[in-house]
């Protein structure tokens, strides 16, 4: 662990502030859920609490066969990263953080549908938040997932073929992915 040399102490009812840049860094939106560990040293962890990272294998399975209905790359992401892989290598995407577009997808709880050329936003907002400035990816579309009315994540599905255009089609099957697995969250 790394110290940030930053003390906080516990108010009467228990409660702890986290420092604002520390929340910035790491992502950390107000009402997002925290895990709290304790190891065997006394030491208290917070980890950001990912829904859907509970149906990893799950989420992996489905990606796999969205995959095999269409040959472009299926991803699944939580709020902040790829989760999930089929069509690319799992080094490419997995782990990986997902760029402010796909975030606000998320967030305005409407599937996008994102071809070039002359869909600027696509151009200047990739999917991969490190990938902003060289973004390879021609065509996609992303779905949010959603539970309990609460956006947890996204389908996503793309392609680097510059002949490719994405159509309702598949926009249906991310739909479809994502409604499927926010009702798996839900149950």
């Amino acid at each position: 662990m790394k110290a940030t040399g930053i003390v906080r102490r516990i108010d009467d009812l228990g409660r702890v502030v986290i420092p604002k840049e520390i929340r910035r860094t790491m992502r950390i939106r107000e009402g997002d859920p925290l895990e709290i560990f304790v190891d065997r040293d006394g030491e208290v962890i917070l980890k950001k609490y990912s829904p859907i990272g509970e149906l990893g294998d799950f989420a992996t399975e489905y990606a796999d066969s969205l995959h095999e209905a269409v040959p472009h790359v299926v991803l699944i992401a939580d709020r902040d990263m790829i989760i999930a892989v089929a069509g690319a290598t799992k080094k490419e995407f997995l782990n990986k953080q997902v760029s402010p577009a796909v975030e606000q997808v998320m967030v305005d709880r409407h599937s996008a549908m994102f071809n070039r050329p002359g869909d600027e936003r696509f151009i200047k907002q990739c999917l991969l938040a490190e990938e902003e400035d060289e973004c390879t990816y021609t065509a996609a579309v992303v779905a949010p997932i959603t539970s309990g009315g609460d956006p947890i994540g996204a389908v996503i599905i793309c392609s680097r073929d510059p002949n490719v255009v994405m159509s309702d089609l598949e926009l249906k099957l991310a739909e479809t992915g994502a409604g499927f697995l926010g009702k798996q969250m839900d149950q």
